[in-house]
């Protein structure tokens, strides 16, 4: 949306994004995860292709996120292991291209921070998960163009959604850690 109007509004004392539908910014966005590797060590990734649409409603909390996330495009800057991670071991691109997230409720924390309740789909399998989320602002960019940014966090456990492969270690302990760290980063873009 490029026009004068206002795009924001005061809300609890935040100043809030208009009512309306964003898009998540491809190139704005980071959704990224943290795995423990050998018990010792972390191991972070990414997924490339990842969209969301975000419906901001008159009432903020109403509001609601639809995800989707390309399984295929998993990142951890390590090509074997990535194929690894493709495989029916893991994700099983082939069969299960896509993860996908639904929210089914937000909840105002204090200040800037929310929860954001939401079904998560990995490989088939549907959880709950909550996501801590920290609204990050919102503004127009110098090209007209309204925006807000935010980050949200949460922890699963991987064998929760079939993700069980592992491997125990002479030393005790496994390969690869239960706990999973999701951290997304993003811009939402407003449509006209």
């Amino acid at each position: 949306m490029t026009s004068t109007e206002s795009v924001t509004r005061d809300w609890d004392g935040l100043t809030i994004p208009a009512a309306g539908t964003y898009l998540l910014d491809a190139a704005h966005k980071r959704v990224g995860f943290v795995a423990r590797h050998m018990m010792v060590s972390k191991v972070r990734g990414e997924f490339a292709d990842a969209t969301a649409t975000i419906t901001v409603a008159e009432d903020p909390l109403q509001s609601a996120v639809s995800a989707t996330i390309q399984a295929a495009s998993i990142n951890t800057a390590q090509a074997d292991r990535d194929g690894h991670l493709r495989s029916p071991e893991f994700l099983d691109v082939e069969q299960f291209p896509t993860l996908e997230y639904r929210s089914t409720a937000v909840k105002s924390r204090d200040g800037n921070e929310f929860v954001l309740l939401g079904d998560l789909t990995i490989k088939g399998v549907t959880r709950q998960v909550e996501l801590e989320v920290e609204f990050e602002g919102v503004g127009r960019t110098p090209f007209g163009t309204d925006v807000f940014g935010f980050t949200a966090s949460t922890e699963i456990d991987r064998e929760d959604f079939g993700l069980t492969w592992n491997v125990a270690l002479e030393t005790g302990g496994v390969l690869v850690g239960k706990k999973i760290k999701i951290e997304i980063e993003g811009e939402a873009v407003r449509q006209a």
